[in-house]
């Protein structure tokens, strides 16, 4: 994300249009196998998919069903064929609904009638704060299985699955570190440095810096390009590296009170009214174009946005990418797996994900499919540090978002963060690039969250 995501589905998110909206993103990076995602599964469910019935095939062996949203990579990445030859008595099954924004309400149904659940539910970022406190009691506590180990994941991924009282509903599969991606023929064009490191520096810290190379990059732009994509990509960037944005530790709603949510807001205003940003809302149709036809210079890139670069650039673009270190670490992105005490087959489904959580299989994930591990272990194996993408030529994109998973903040989620966060970008910022001003653009804004927030 997912593009695991990615739309609402597959949907690595962390906040952001994107996340209701993300189309399917599934780029073909050779050098990463099937690709670095950013998109969905087909619709309806995988052709393998089981009915749920408690053994497959008639041949005795016990069916493990896997209630899915977009692409994960775990059957693409050759997980589940593995585990059934470490395991002839186990077939694995998956049902797959595209968009998560499909996906979970139905995930909600199921879990209060206690009914149509599979052996294993995926659960995204941004809806496992409300997973955690309104449905804990359904899933299993995967912190007393055997072979789990608190100390293998990141700490602010392994705590986004935990209750208060610490039992953990779900192992965490990927994450989405947050990095810049950048033209280095634009970026030379306009001139400014190329070299990674020496990128990074311009912007080292403090977004407002990034907003000021925007300003050096105008000055000399190639003419019809911008700075940056678009306005929505920017505040989802800034918003990923704080601690507290929509919620404070408490469960409390603050998005109006943070001054962290309005200092983004203004910084992305401020951004979209002199021109830094395109009047662009992410993975729609346009937007897909400006990647094609090269009109702006960076992008907020976890992992899986290079295959969104990859999915949409000219075949001639490879090469002219970069990945240099955001001002701040965060994270736009990530998924869990829980198992439902309900499942027909409890004790062989706790096993399956304690494997297909190992950093081990991660590891394999992100060198097909480019779903960033959430194990730090993992960050060492060659799977990580050998990674490469055409549209980044030798950049050691594996070592990039490995500093930026270590170092991003334990962020607290909330319930209702992505109508938050889509009302700042749909309803907000955008419509500064459309000539309403901050001010104009925030009231909007925060009427409508605080209208759905009440729905």
């Amino acid at each position: 994300m997912r593009a695991r995501t990615l739309p609402h589905s597959r949907l690595r998110s962390s906040g952001g249009t994107p996340i209701t909206r993300r189309v399917v993103v599934l780029a073909a990076v050779a050098s990463l196998g099937a690709g670095l995602l950013a998109g969905c599964a087909d619709d309806g469910g995988d052709d393998n998919a089981s009915d749920g019935s408690s053994s497959g095939g008639g041949k005795g062996k016990t069916t493990i069903t896997m209630g899915l949203f977009g692409t994960m990579g775990f059957k693409e990445a050759g997980l589940y064929t593995e585990y059934e030859k470490l395991h002839p008595d186990i077939k694995i099954a998956e049902n797959v609904t595209e968009r998560n924004e499909n996906y979970y309400p139905a995930l909600v149904n199921h879990l209060t009638t206690n009914s149509g659940l599979m052996d294993v539910q995926a659960i995204e970022v941004g809806n496992i704060a409300e997973v955690v406190a309104t449905q804990a009691a359904k899933f299993e506590d995967m912190s007393k299985v055997s072979g789990v180990d608190k100390s293998k994941w990141l700490d602010w991924k392994w705590s986004q699955g935990t209750t208060k009282d610490g039992q953990t509903i779900a192992l965490g599969t990927d994450v989405g570190p947050m990095a810049l991606c950048y033209r280095k023929d634009l970026f030379q064009a306009a001139g400014l440095p190329t070299d990674r490191e020496a990128v990074g520096k311009l912007w080292a810290g403090d977004w407002n810096k990034f907003v000021a190379t925007g300003e050096q990059y105008k000055q000399k732009a190639k003419a019809g390009t911008f700075f940056m994509d678009s306005p929505g990509g920017l505040i989802n960037a800034i918003l990923s590296s704080e601690k507290e944005k929509f919620y404070d530790s408490s469960g409390e709603i603050i998005y109006k009170s943070n001054p962290a949510v309005k200092a983004a807001f203004d910084l992305t205003a401020k951004a979209a009214e002199e021109g830094l940003v395109q009047a662009q809302t992410q993975f729609q149709p346009a937007w897909d174009t400006t990647i094609a036809n090269s009109k702006f210079a960076t992008i907020a890139c976890p992992p899986w946005m290079l295959g969104t670069i990859k999915g949409k650039a000219k075949a001639e673009d490879a090469g002219k990418w970069d990945v240099a270190v955001a001002p701040k670490s965060g994270n736009w992105g990530g998924s869990f797996l829980g198992v439902p005490k309900s499942g027909k087959h409890v004790k062989e489904a706790e096993a399956f994900i304690t494997w297909l959580t190992a950093p081990e299989q991660q590891a394999k994930l992100f060198k097909v499919q480019g779903s960033f591990p959430s194990t730090p272990s993992a960050y060492t194996m060659a799977e990580v540090t050998g990674a490469k993408n055409d549209m980044t030529g030798d950049s050691p994109i594996g070592t990039v978002f490995s500093e930026a998973a270590k170092t991003a903040p334990v962020q607290v989620i909330g319930p209702k963060d992505q109508i938050i966060q889509q009302g700042l970008t749909d309803n907000g910022v955008i419509l500064v690039t459309k000539g309403k001003s901050a001010a104009e653009a925030w009231n909007t804004a925060t009427k409508t969250i605080d209208n759905n927030l009440d729905k």
